[in-house]
């Protein structure tokens, strides 16, 4: 059973989105580079210790789902079914995630982010932590016995797929074409194939 959040937590998360929004708003109206994050942290109507409490850089506040993001894909291995096969459990999440990102509203989100030296090598350094994550998870899961570099090339599989479908005229054919690689990939790396 899974215990509501207490009121501090409440009230963490409701500064942490307003902290968000709020510099989204300004990153979007004037540009990510034009705004300093003391104008952030005085649109949010709180002290620039307190935006740091939330966050660790300017970039962060772009991709503030980053530990969600992060989360939803571990537990996508994790907490599956005993007997559901890994890499459709991932591709549902991936289509799920995919599906959030190309919603209408997030194009110029991703516009900011193509245009941003810094956000884009930001986006490059969440998503290695990203795979690195997924693949201790895919590593530590008792029924798999691939190595870790199966495990490791296959979790940047599946982050690369959420960034090419993201980009793609049709996300969701993307990820159907891309996790046909990654399956085609997972199977070579089967301890039980002949060698």
């Amino acid at each position: 059973m899974t215990v509501p959040p207490g009121r501090r937590e409440r009230k963490k998360a409701a500064t942490r989105q307003k902290i968000a929004d709020a510099a989204l708003r300004l990153f979007l109206e004037r540009g990510y580079e034009e705004v300093g994050i003391r104008e952030v942290a005085a649109e949010a109507d709180v002290a620039v210790t307190t935006l740091f409490s939330h966050f660790a850089s300017k970039e962060a506040l772009v991709f503030e789902q980053d530990q969600d993001f992060e989360q939803r894909l571990t537990q996508a291995v994790t907490g599956r079914a005993p007997d559901e096969p890994l890499l459709p459990a991932l591709r549902r999440e991936i289509q799920a995630l995919v599906r959030h990102c190309t919603a209408d509203g997030a194009a110029p989100i991703w516009h900011m982010i193509e245009a941003s030296p810094a956000l884009r090598e930001y986006e490059e350094s969440m998503r290695l932590r990203h795979a690195e994550s997924l693949a201790a998870a895919i590593a530590a899961d008792p029924g798999q016995s691939r190595t870790t570099t199966a495990c490791r090339t296959i979790a940047r599989f599946v982050i690369d797929a959420y960034a090419l479908a993201r980009e793609a005229a049709d996300p969701e054919v993307a990820v159907d074409e891309i996790f046909r690689m990654i399956e085609a990939a997972w199977e070579v790396a089967s301890p039980s194939r002949d060698t």
